[in-house]
């Protein structure tokens, strides 16, 4: 069963930060997107991407999110370039998306890693 989305839940970590109560390095934002790099990086270039609106997983999404998920994945490579990422195809980077506690979530907002970089990283 889903659970209503809502547009900022007051005590989501990301939510604080795209309302700016907690200082972010910001890569890139929009009306609907906030992209800011991780704290925690696990490759030279690792950043987040979530949209503004507070939805809990990807498990939660419907088919009324494919544009805002479709212009996240079009988004993704120009600031993996700009970011630091080499480019297709002897660079690259990878997108990953954590869902629920056994995908391995920690914060429940739906964000998107972007991670890249030269190669050995530290996770994955």
């Amino acid at each position: 069963m889903k659970e209503e989305i809502v547009q900022h839940a007051p005590d989501c970590l990301f939510c604080r930060i795209v309302a700016g109560k907690i200082p972010s390095r910001i890569v890139y934002q929009d009306e609907e997107l906030f992209v800011f790099h991780d704290i925690h990086p696990w490759a030279p270039v690792h950043f987040l991407m979530i949209p503004k609106v507070h939805i809990p997983s990807m498990a939660h999404v419907g088919v009324e999110h494919a544009g805002l998920l479709g212009r996240m994945m079009a988004l993704a490579p120009r600031l993996a370039l700009q970011e630091g990422c080499n480019p297709y195809p002897g660079g690259g980077f990878r997108i990953l998306s954590n869902t629920g506690a056994e995908g391995g979530q920690e914060v429940h907002h739906l964000h998107i890693h972007v991670m890249g970089g030269p190669r050995p990283w530290l996770k994955g």
